[in-house]
């Protein structure tokens, strides 16, 4: 993405073949939305194209041949190197078991449904939540991250 003073990136994970009304209030404005997997099919795509241009990955219940997912993402942004998976690739994610793996200023995640905003030697792990079906007793959850100079800051946005 081109070097300039701010950046709006959309964050959304676990959609699980819903988009949820309050995903394109939320999401407004901003200028890419990176999707962290389970989405539920090429639809939820279509419908976030409507907001913005949209990259995303493969969750564990994707189907592997999906023509627009990948495995992993990378995506640089103002300088910072914003990375991208779902999660499931290490087990049960942590921000801990995410740092061994992944070597980026900020790293985007899902598969646990649980919002979660941690900085770890110099790096931001976001997990938006689960934007789809409410499970677990957790509130559908996206997220809005702003770099600026450099700088990354995040913001999580319940959906119910």
């Amino acid at each position: 993405m081109p070097h300039s003073d701010t950046h709006l990136l959309g964050l959304i994970s676990d959609t699980h073949g819903l988009i949820r009304p309050g995903v394109h209030s939320a999401l407004t404005g901003v200028e890419l939305i990176l999707h962290a997997g389970d989405v539920g099919g090429a639809a939820i795509l279509d419908e976030l194209r409507l907001i913005a241009p949209v990259r995303a990955v493969f969750g564990n219940t994707d189907p592997p041949d999906h023509p627009e997912l990948s495995t992993e993402l990378s995506v640089q942004v103002n300088g910072l190197r914003v990375h991208v998976s779902h999660g499931h690739e290490v087990g049960s994610p942590t921000p801990e078991k995410l740092a061994e793996r992944y070597d980026a200023d900020v790293v985007v995640y899902g598969h646990t449904h649980r919002p979660v905003v941690m900085r770890k030697d110099g790096m931001l792990f976001v997990n938006p939540g689960a934007a789809g079906p409410k499970r677990f007793n957790i509130s559908p959850s996206v997220g809005r991250l702003t770099i600026v100079d450099g700088r990354a800051e995040v913001e999580i946005i319940d959906i119910s």
